[in-house]
This record gives C-alpha cells, sequence and structure tokens, in this order.
C-alpha cells in the first residue's frame, strides 16, 4: 500500500499544466454558466460521523449565484436525516460536483457553507408559494472543471445505456429487504409516484 505523496507523485509525475490553470478562487463567466444549466448538484460533506455525499436537484438555476464568491442551494423537502446540514454546523467544509445533462464537463466547487433560515432568502427559493426550510449558503474558496473522461467512458449520457427500470430492485423492495419482510413494497411501489410529485416542495 501507499503511505505518502512521493510514493504517489513518483507513479503519476506532475500535473499537466493546464489542469494547474482550471482552478480559480471564484466563478467567471465559464464558470458561472455550468452553476446556471446545471439542475443536478451532487455534495459533499464531512462530521463526526464520517463523510456524507448526497444529491440535490431542481430545474435548472436552483443554485443561485449571489456573487462570484457566493452560491445559495436551496434545501428541498427530502427525508429528514439533513445529514449534510449536521455535518455544516461541525464541520464547514464542503465539496460540490456541477452536472450538466448532455455536457461532458462537470465543475468542482469547494468551500466553506453555513445555513440560513432568514426569511428574506428563503423567500428567494420559493416555488408556488413553498419556501425551503433552510438555504446552505456557500463561500468559493476554490472552482476547477473537469474534462469529459469520466462521462465518456462511463457512456453516461448514452441512451443506450440507460437500464430497464423493470429490471432493477424497486424501492419498495429494496425497503421491504432492509426491514426484514415486515414491509409492504407493493403498495409502497404503488403510492410512490404520486407521493413524490405532492412532496417536491
Amino acid at each position: 500500500m501507499l503511505t505518502d505523496i512521493a510514493q504517489l507523485e513518483e507513479i503519476y509525475g506532475k500535473p499537466h499544466e493546464r489542469s494547474l490553470w482550471k482552478e480559480i478562487d471564484h466563478l467567471n463567466q465559464d464558470y458561472q454558466a455550468f452553476v446556471n444549466a446545471s439542475p443536478f448538484v451532487v455534495f459533499a460533506s464531512s462530521g463526526p460521523e464520517g463523510m456524507d455525499c448526497s444529491p440535490k436537484g431542481d430545474l435548472p438555476g436552483f443554485v443561485q449565484i449571489l456573487d462570484e464568491h457566493t452560491l445559495a442551494i436551496p434545501d428541498r423537502p427530502g427525508n429528514n436525516r439533513i445529514d449534510t446540514l449536521r455535518n455544516i454546523l461541525t464541520d464547514s467544509r464542503i465539496g460540490l460536483l456541477f452536472v450538466v445533462p448532455g455536457i461532458g464537463e462537470t465543475l468542482r466547487v469547494n468551500g466553506r457553507a453555513e445555513i440560513s433560515a432568514e426569511r428574506e432568502m428563503l423567500e428567494k427559493f420559493a416555488i408556488d408559494g413553498k419556501l425551503p426550510r433552510t438555504v446552505i449558503i456557500v463561500k468559493i474558496e476554490a472552482v476547477y472543471f473537469h474534462c469529459s473522461k469520466a462521462l465518456v467512458r462511463s457512456k453516461l449520457w448514452d441512451p443506450e445505456q440507460q437500464v430497464e427500470r423493470a429490471s432493477f430492485p424497486s424501492p419498495g423492495a429494496m425497503l421491504k429487504r432492509l426491514s426484514k419482510g415486515g414491509f409492504d413494497a407493493d403498495t409502497y411501489d404503488r403510492e410512490l409516484p404520486a407521493r413524490v410529485q405532492a412532496s417536491l416542495y
């Protein structure tokens, strides 16, 4: 097993110069385009219980750019575990990965986060009169775009690679196994689409 940075650098060598150009401490015009077009963000955080990586999604532009050093992300209804929010209260360091459908490149943002429940901030994200419970404010420290190799290798945007829903375990089936059988999977799966639509905001 490798145990130090020198061993890693011996294997990988120096980073390409252009990969160093990519990293800046703010959202320039190009990087703002990523944020504005992205309907899906992976949010990484850490805390006393360990690491957490959570998906966040909404219509493109749901992550608002307050200025070139600051982002605001609404926390929409979920499972109420609030793992990310718990982590932010104890360790403000976070990482974001913005994904844009059909685009191979992705955008990584590293920074510090805090949680706002101020009415004025919540109202910026109202949908049909419904407010998020909180808004995560991200103070940017580094921004970097990744090349398309990972998405090209994975064929993520290739329609022929999509998995048939019927060939994959349903949410109800997974919950039934996790509950050791004492769960009505059929009813859960039947009611799930309507329940999801009714609780999006």
